[in-house]
């Protein structure tokens, strides 16, 4: 039986520095004061010279490079023992058709990357890489468009519609990555259009299902049901979420309900159900979990064992970020079953919002840190004996 407490398991990939590093990080990010002072101060420190220290510390643990060629060696490292990469352009929050643009072609190198190699099982890709946000704002409000801006939004359209047919001439499966609330009805058309084109004989586009939102498992069944409709496949990416303290924050300020789930174990409840829906119906579906709770992995490790699927087949995934939680990601896959790291890369500067994201994501998950410490304590320990 999988069991997510074998450190020497979880570590075998890191040296005693990358050990003392990775604890060292922890213990900071577990510290909400001291996340909220580095939010604020890392983008003067970069400006200020401290790029080198950045690069060697927290962007080294969560980041495979400043582009698609740095990643190489992390690509191979993980690949070692079996595990995939998810290559993720990470630069975010552009404004400009010509930033627009470079995404696009960036994303398609990424597709050309992972072609006819079985180190890179899935490509991703966040729209507000594509497009405004004030533009994917009001697309998702329903609001009349002007001329210029109904162009525009073809533009968006367009990109995506490049992005994804690459990876379908490249049978190469691709992530749209979900995004906040207020701009997910737009992120959620494109993702519906492009499963409904390219998905009709095998999964090659997934939307991303965040389900600590409220109403995520009523609309991934509501996809299911459109996904019959339409014949075609459907691609789940399910998440619990990565934009809670921003959602609750708006939905305060602009006075309507939450769209976040009240407790987490609402969050976790629907996250499983969401789960054991798409296991009910995986004939239809690619499954990716995107999870770091332990509960939910062995949960999936179960039901793939009851319904006597292969460990390896491709239609399920586990995936975890880099630099987190290894002892889940190394333990499945010394197991038998396939799992995939999402890779960030782009340069230190364009990356930061991702990385300041992930810190606030680790002090706002109840345990998730000390859980990671615990674990690196516990392995440190063992290899002094």
């Amino acid at each position: 039986m999988t069991s997510f407490d074998n450190t020497e398991n979880a570590f075998k990939a890191k040296s005693n520095s990358d050990l003392n590093r990775s604890y060292w990080l922890f213990k900071l990010i577990g510290n909400q004061y001291l996340v909220k002072f580095g939010a604020a101060v890392t983008p003067l420190a970069l400006n200020v010279g401290f790029k080198s220290l950045i690069k060697s510390t927290i962007f080294k643990q969560f980041v495979g490079g400043e582009n698609i060629n740095d990643c190489s060696k992390t690509i191979e490292q993980l690949g070692k023992y079996n595990i995939g990469t998810i290559l993720d352009y990470s630069v975010e929050g552009k404004e400009s058709e010509t930033d627009f643009d470079a995404c696009c072609k960036e994303t398609i190198e990424t597709i050309h990357r992972a072609n006819n190699d079985q180190n890179i099982p899935f490509c991703v890709f966040k729209v507000t890489g594509l497009a405004r946000f004030a533009l994917l704002e009001k697309v998702s409000a329903k609001q009349s468009l002007s001329a210029s801006e109904t162009e525009e939004w073809n533009r968006v359209k367009n990109r995506v519609h490049t992005i994804a047919k690459a990876a379908f001439d490249a049978f190469q499966p691709l992530f749209i990555d979900a995004e906040e609330s207020w701009i997910q009805p737009a992120i959620d058309e494109l993702a519906d259009n492009s499963m409904a084109e390219f998905n009709k004989e095998k999964v090659i586009v997934y939307n991303t299902y965040q389900l600590y939102r409220k109403d995520r498992l009523d609309f991934l069944k509501t996809s299911f049901e459109k996904a019959k409709q339409g014949n075609y496949f459907i691609g789940a990416k399910l998440v619990r979420g990565a934009y809670m303290e921003k959602e609750r924050a708006r939905a305060t300020e602009m006075n309507y309900p939450s769209p976040i789930q009240n407790t987490k174990q609402d969050t976790d409840r629907d996250y499983d159900l969401a789960v054991e829906f798409c296991m009910q119906h995986i004939d239809r579906f690619g499954l990716c979990a995107g999870t770091h709770n332990e509960h939910s992995s062995l949960r999936l490790v179960k039901s793939i064992e009851q319904k006597n699927i292969s460990k390896n087949d491709k239609r399920i995934y586990f995936s975890q970020l880099l630099g987190m939680s290894d002892h889940i990601s190394y333990n499945l896959s010394i197991d038998g079953y396939n799992v995939a790291k999402y890779v960030p890369y782009g340069p230190v500067k364009e990356v930061l919002p991702y990385l300041i994201r992930r810190a606030q994501e680790n002090t706002s998950v109840k345990g998730q840190t000390g859980r990671e410490l615990s674990l690196i304590i516990k392995e440190k320990q063992r290899r002094k004996l």
